[in-house]
C-alpha cells in the first residue's frame, strides 16, 4: 500500500459536476494498494495517517497530529501510484491491484480511518474521473509505503 499524504486548509473531488467529499483543514490521502495488501495493511496506514505529527503547535513546529486539530481526511483512490515509468514512455501499472482486489481494500481503508479519524472522513469514488481541488498548507507533502 501506498499513500501521498498533503497537509491542506481545505479539499474537494468532484464527479461529473457533483461533489462528492469535501473538507475544511486537515488531510488529502491519495492512496493506491498492491495484490498482496491486507486489511491489516489498511488498519496500520489507517493509524500511521491519523496519528503523523504534521501540523504546527502554537510555535509554528510540526508537533500536532490530526486528532490534536480536529481536522478531517479527504481519500481518494489512485491506482497510478504504482505507475512505472523506468521503461519507454507510457508508464505500466501492472504493480497496482485490480479493481476485484483494491476496491474492498480501499473501502476497508475508509473504514479504518473513520474508526480513528476524530473529525470525519470524506472520500471520492472508486474508478470514477474525479476532479481533486485542494489549497496545500505549507506545503507539506509526505510518501508512506508499507
Amino acid at each position: 500500500m501506498r499513500v501521498v499524504i498533503q497537509r491542506v486548509a481545505e479539499a474537494s473531488v468532484t464527479v461529473d459536476g457533483d461533489i462528492v467529499g469535501a473538507i475544511g483543514p486537515g488531510l488529502v490521502v491519495l492512496a493506491g494498494f498492491l495484490p498482496q495488501d491486507t486489511r491489516a495493511t489498511t488498519a496500520w496506514m489507517a493509524e500511521k495517517v491519523v496519528n503523523l505529527r504534521i501540523f504546527a503547535d502554537d510555535e509554528g513546529r510540526m508537533n500536532r497530529s490530526l486528532p490534536d486539530i480536529g481536522g478531517e481526511v479527504l481519500v481518494v483512490s489512485q491506482f497510478t501510484l504504482y505507475g512505472d515509468a523506468r521503461k519507454g514512455r507510457r508508464p505500466s501499472f501492472i504493480r497496482a491491484a485490480r479493481p476485484e482486489i483494491a476496491i474492498p481494500l480501499y473501502e476497508g481503508f475508509v473504514e479504518d480511518l473513520r474508526a480513528v479519524a476524530p473529525g470525519g472522513v470524506q472520500c471520492g469514488r472508486f474508478g470514477a474521473h474525479m476532479d481533486v481541488a485542494l489549497v496545500n498548507d505549507g506545503p507539506v507533502t509526505l510518501v508512506i509505503d508499507r
